[in-house]
């Protein structure tokens, strides 16, 4: 195509190079957007349900909360665990998986600039938070990158891994439990049939919310669990998310 412009006219070929670089550029930013690789963000086609998953825990000040209101309204989730954060609080992860709940990988430091690092550092991130995970006789089969953001470099990690990117299609926009106000009406307003919910797994960021941060938590899931609305996310993406290692004799 830019060839073709530049015969017509040699300064309408940057118009097609100019697009692709701007496509290029602004793709990352699209959780949704499979664009440097496939990425699964809603439910199979004809979904009537949707998933729940958590961002960035575990953490003392709020898994806990999460898994005695999931236990309450009888929902199951995904946790998309960081490596280091797990490292360090190896208690929850043992609950959240006694309880019924799955693992998926959410790189090793939740580096918002890990796409841009090197093939290298990309590559051990992810796999030093399956390696760590796999303690536990699991193995994530999803990867979901810090704030959904996707790079060229991650493909070819992915698979050699074997890992899917899943990102999500509803959320509240909460910057990270910075802001938890109406929480639950704005994922509730957005929710569509199909859709992957993200909510993090963080204390509210500022301690005078954390009442309503659990209020919010626990009026979404009342709401969720009257409609029947959650299923867990390998039954709506009709994919696996973890599977169980053999143990060592």
């Amino acid at each position: 195509m830019a060839l073709l412009l530049f015969v017509i006219n040699p300064y309408w070929a940057v118009v097609p190079l100019g697009c692709f670089l701007l496509l290029s550029l602004a793709a990352p930013f699209f959780p949704g957007f499979s664009y440097f690789l496939p990425v699964i963000s809603r439910g199979k086609k004809g979904a009537r349900v949707a998933a729940l998953t958590f961002d960035d825990g575990p953490s003392p000040s709020s898994t806990p909360v999460l898994l005695d209101l999931l236990v309450r309204y009888g929902l199951r989730a995904t946790f998309f665990v960081v490596g280091e954060k797990a490292a360090k609080h190896p208690e929850l992860i043992d609950r959240i998986i006694a309880e019924g709940h799955t693992l998926g990988n959410h790189s090793w430091k939740h580096d918002p600039f890990l796409m841009l690092r090197s093939e290298k550092t990309l590559a051990k991130d992810i796999h030093d938070t399956q390696e760590l995970l796999s303690k536990w006789s699991v193995q994530p089969l999803v990867f979901r990158p810090p704030i959904g953001i996707t790079g060229p470099r991650l493909a070819g990690v992915l698979a050699a891994e074997g890992l899917l990117t899943v990102n999500f299609s509803c959320r509240a926009f909460d910057r990270g439990n910075r802001d938890v106000r109406n929480l639950a009406a704005k994922i509730l307003k957005r929710l569509q049939a199909g859709d992957i919910i993200m909510l993090h797994d963080l204390p509210a960021y500022h301690k005078a919310q954390t009442d309503s941060w659990q209020q919010e938590v626990d009026r979404l899931f009342a709401a969720l669990a009257k409609d029947q609305l959650i299923v867990p996310l390998e039954q709506l993406i009709d994919c696996p998310v973890q599977s169980a290692l053999r143990e060592t004799p």
